[in-house]
């Protein structure tokens, strides 16, 4: 039988990440209690969260100083002030806003709710919350090089966060880091199957990534933040400099904003 198009795996025995500990090693502990021998072309499925917290990215609301500004925005959505002036302190601007929620353009020009802060399985009390990488795609860069370099294969590493869609309920596995792979597949100009010039095909490959090791990695208490995904035969994304950032939609050409 010939190998699956593509193959997710689990990889298994991930610790509870903690400020300065070496993702890479931990990964790569993984790796070797898994049994699985990576192959070139292999792509590892990284959660945020793990990126976030081993960066130290953790802020405890204790100690954040709010600004009037960021009173009256808590007043009008209803949120805690200081997670709120957390949001402006990690955004370019706000894009939308109602009771109990806040879009923003992030500093990194992604366009999220609450800038990505998030509370949920990180450890600590209420008052403690994760922030998103300083530079996820340099993050996956560093770890690409480093699981490469104890492999000896070619590697892509894609960070995922989840996001909602304004058109559609439900949130999603993104992509907002990604290294030595294409994230986006330009094939306008290309033909389709009858021969006629396709006019506006972009796959976000990326994307589709994060989107199918989300249904692995879950959003609760599962604990299975890294997928290791394998393409067998055709289909593997091709290596690329590309990063996540070329996924971002310029503020021009974007409706939603």
């Amino acid at each position: 039988m010939p190998d699956p198009a593509l193959a997710l795996f689990v990889l298994p025995d991930i610790p509870l990440v903690m400020p300065d500990d070496d993702l890479a090693a931990l990964i790569l502990n993984a790796v070797r209690q898994s049994g699985i021998d990576p192959r070139s072309g292999d792509i590892f499925a990284v959660a945020q969260k793990i990126v976030s917290k081993a960066e130290g990215r953790i802020v405890t609301l204790h100690d954040v100083v709010v600004s009037p500004q960021a009173r009256q925005l808590a007043e009008r959505t209803e949120k805690d002030p200081r997670a709120v002036q957390l949001i402006l302190d990690e955004s370019r601007r706000v894009v939308r806003e109602r009771p109990g929620v806040i879009i923003v353009e992030h500093r990194l020009g992604l366009v999220l709710a609450n800038a990505g802060i998030d509370r949920s399985n990180v450890a600590g009390d209420e008052d403690t919350v994760l922030l998103l990488p300083e530079n996820p795609d340099e993050s996956a860069t560093r770890l690409r090089s480093a699981l490469e370099a104890e492999f000896n294969v070619q590697l892509g590493v894609v960070i995922t966060d989840s996001f909602g869609r304004p058109w559609r309920l439900g949130t999603t596995g993104v992509a907002i880091g990604a290294a030595g792979i294409t994230v986006l597949d330009d094939r306008r100009g290309k033909p389709d199957i009858f021969g006629r010039e396709m006019q506006v095909a972009e796959v976000a490959i990326a994307d589709g990534l994060a989107a199918a090791a989300g249904l692995l990695m879950g959003e609760g208490a599962e604990r299975s933040p890294v997928i290791l995904m394998r393409f067998g035969g055709v289909g593997r994304p091709e290596v690329s400099a590309q990063t996540a950032a070329d996924i971002i939609r310029a503020g021009d050409e974007d409706l939603f904003r």
